[in-house]
Formats: structure tokens, C-alpha cells, sequence
């Protein structure tokens, strides 16, 4: 299947999985079930990196602006990147590699063992018993995901920056709140829902086009999580180019 074939199979996969008719009182259920497993139960994961991505950034700005810029411009530029780039970048890449694998495995093993045929024997829409709850899920935890990130990797910066760079809490939230921008928030929420729509989407087409038994479940696990992270990437520069470039 060339690269069009390709594209206009994930189109309609897509469109399959997201404008299929919603039955309400069966979906709603399947989708709290994900949300707990893919968006609380990523915090833990997300809350370590997010740590990381705070300590990190605040030693390498406080490097790069100590004696150029008054102090409180570390909290500024901590402030922005964690806003803008770091923290809905970060989030997705962690939630990518945790679950999109997981999608792909499962959805592939139920392919495989022609539990999909089944469902859809029964009668059962398997794009909205199977893809829907888990896209919907990521779609509804990632916003989430990233405030909690972006909370934790400024609170961790702050400290960081009173207790061993010489700027302390005051000036560093003084710059961080100063410089504050809706737009920047806004931005990296944007990005937030597109990131946990691609996830999702590529986690479940993965698994659900599998082909090759068990060998073809461990590619398909591993082409969810490196489409996502390329998609990751491509769409966080087109919303850089389009929503901050001006």
C-alpha cells in the first residue's frame, strides 16, 4: 500500500472513530475507564518529568540571563518555555511512549485473536466500543496532563532558583506572573488537544490494522509511539508558525 493508500486508510479510520454515531449511555462509561488509565494513571510519570523539565530549565536560563537581565527574568523565561513549549511537548511525549504502545498492544492482540471479528459479528461498532472511549480519553486528559505538568515544573523551578541561584521566590514568580501571557496558555492547551487527538489516533490505528501475529503486534506498538512523537513534532512547529510567530 503506497503512502496515498496509507493516508486515505487513516482518513477514513478517523472518520470512523470520530464521527461514528455516539451512543452515550454505553460510550460514557468505557471512556471514564480510560481516563483513569491513561490520564490519571500517567501523573505519576508526568509529575516525575515535570520535575526534570523545572530543575532543568531554571539552571540553564538562570545561566544564560544571570548578569545580563535582572533576576526575575529567570522566572520569566522559565514562565514562557514551560508555557509555550516544554510542558505540552514533554506531556506528549511521555503519554505517547506510555500509551500509545499500550493502545497498539491491546487493540492489536484483540485483532489477532479475532476479537474484533467477534464484536463485529455481534453487531457491535468496534470503532466506537474499541477507538472512541480511548480517543476521547487522551483528548480530555492531556489539557489536564499539561497544567499539572506546567504547575509542577514552575513550583520545582522556583525552588530550585531560591534555594541554590540566588533568586528568590518573590522575584522569580514576580517574573514569571509579570510577564504572564492568556496566549501562551491558551497556546500550549491547543497543543495539548491535538497532541492527545494524534496519540490516541495513532495508538488505536496501529493496533487495529496489525497484521502478522504476535511479531506484527510488537511493530505496531512501536510505529504508535514513533508516529506519534514524529506527529508530535510536525504539528507543534505548524502551531508555532501559525498561533506564536506573530
Amino acid at each position: 500500500m503506497g503512502v496515498l493508500g496509507v493516508s486515505a486508510h487513516y482518513a477514513a479510520f478517523v472518520g470512523r472513530s470520530l464521527f461514528t454515531r455516539w451512543d452515550l449511555r454505553r460510550t460514557l462509561p468505557r471512556l471514564a475507564d480510560q481516563v483513569w488509565t491513561h490520564g490519571v494513571g500517567a501523573l505519576p510519570v508526568v509529575l516525575l518529568a515535570a520535575v526534570f523539565v523545572g530543575l532543568t530549565t531554571a539552571i540553564q536560563t538562570s545561566y544564560q540571563l544571570m548578569g545580563v537581565v535582572p533576576k526575575y527574568f529567570v522566572g520569566m523565561g522559565v514562565g514562557r518555555l514551560v508555557l509555550i513549549e516544554l510542558a505540552p511537548v514533554f506531556t506528549g511525549f511521555v503519554v505517547a511512549g506510555r500509551s500509545a504502545s499500550a493502545m497498539a498492544a491491546e487493540i492489536g492482540a484483540m485483532r489477532m485473536s479475532e476479537q474484533i471479528d467477534a464484536l463485529e459479528v455481534m453487531g457491535v461498532n468496534p470503532y466506537r466500543f474499541l477507538c472512541l472511549p480511548r480517543i476521547g480519553a487522551l483528548v480530555l486528559s492531556m489539557p489536564v496532563l499539561v497544567v499539572v505538568m506546567e504547575l509542577a515544573a514552575v513550583l520545582v523551578a522556583m525552588l530550585i532558583s531560591s534555594v541554590a541561584l540566588n533568586v528568590s521566590s518573590y522575584t522569580f514568580m514576580y517574573g514569571v506572573t509579570h510577564f504572564f501571557m492568556a496566549r501562551d496558555f491558551l497556546g500550549g492547551l491547543g497543543k495539548a488537544v491535538l497532541f492527545g487527538l494524534v496519540v490516541g489516533v495513532n495508538g488505536c490505528f496501529c493496533g487495529y490494522t496489525v497484521r502478522g501475529g504476535s511479531r506484527g503486534v510488537g511493530r505496531a506498538a512501536t510505529s504508535a509511539v514513533v508516529s506519534s512523537a514524529a506527529m508530535i513534532l510536525v504539528l507543534n512547529f505548524l502551531v508555532a508558525l501559525f498561533f506564536f510567530s506573530r
